[in-house]
């Protein structure tokens, strides 16, 4: 299974996943499921996948493809002029993958199905979110949906959904971030360690933060054990619940 994020801030934009690849309990692996395209002071663009690995590997490895195309051939996300050219670009590769691996590839008992998002930021224009569905079409992050996530993505959500303020902090988003994750990780093996991180702010057109974030790395570790505590004694301070007499 998979969990990936991505965050809209007024600051700009952040993004997360985890990378563990498993087919069963004695079959786990560790795989990238983030990457990232920049060219300094003109782009920076990030996708993150879930779902059938074959897939999402080989959409990734049609937008490299392309990158190194000659000039009459089809343009690659380095040459869209629009964060919405790259999604519907990305969107379409995903569609004919899927498609192409379904009716010719072996039967199995895994589905092809994938999903991915796609963020970033041209010069000339904001920034930019999307999810993108398997059948290639796609929605874009809104002050009513600023955050998407894609694969197991339930037991992380209610965290989000609490302590998401687009005002806050990169420093205090990743810290929502990784809090989202540590319930994540508690409640299903099929994600694991270790954590992909990326932050950009707008219109600075670099990479602001990248780093791998280890099972061992002490942050979070200390993290999780302070969130733990803190949940604790919280629910030793929320007022009193009685049973209802049975006179009553």
């Amino acid at each position: 299974m998979t969990y990936c994020v991505g965050v809209c801030l007024e600051k700009g934009l952040v993004f997360m996943s985890d990378t563990r690849t498993n087919a069963g309990v004695d079959n786990v692996f560790t795989f990238r499921k983030m990457f990232t395209w920049e060219v300094p002071g003109e782009r920076v663009i990030t996708l993150m996948t879930a779902g059938n690995l074959a897939t999402t590997q080989a959409v990734v490895s049609l937008l490299n493809e392309r990158m190194k195309a000659p000039e009459d051939r089809q343009p690659g996300i380095l040459q869209a002029e629009t964060m919405f050219q790259v999604a519907k670009m990305v969107g379409g590769l995903l569609r004919d993958t899927v498609q192409t691996q379904s009716e010719k590839g072996p039967e199995s008992e895994a589905t092809f199905s994938a999903t991915i998002i796609v963020g970033g930021q041209i010069a000339g224009a904001e920034p930019r979110l999307f999810l993108i569905y398997p059948e290639g079409n796609f929605i874009e992050a809104s002050d009513e949906n600023p955050f998407f996530q894609i694969g197991e993505a339930k037991y992380g959500r209610p965290v989000l959904l609490r302590g998401y303020d687009p005002s806050i902090s990169f420093e205090d988003a990743v810290k929502l971030l990784l809090l989202s994750f540590d319930s994540t990780l508690k409640a299903n093996l099929s994600v694991g360690m270790p954590l992909d991180l990326l932050a950009y702010e707008t219109d600075s057109l670099n990479i602001t933060g990248q780093q791998r974030i280890e099972e061992d790395d002490p942050y979070f570790t200390g993290l999780s054990k302070s969130w733990g505590e803190v949940l604790n004694a919280a629910i030793r301070q929320l007022p009193p619940f009685s049973f209802a007499s049975k006179d009553s």
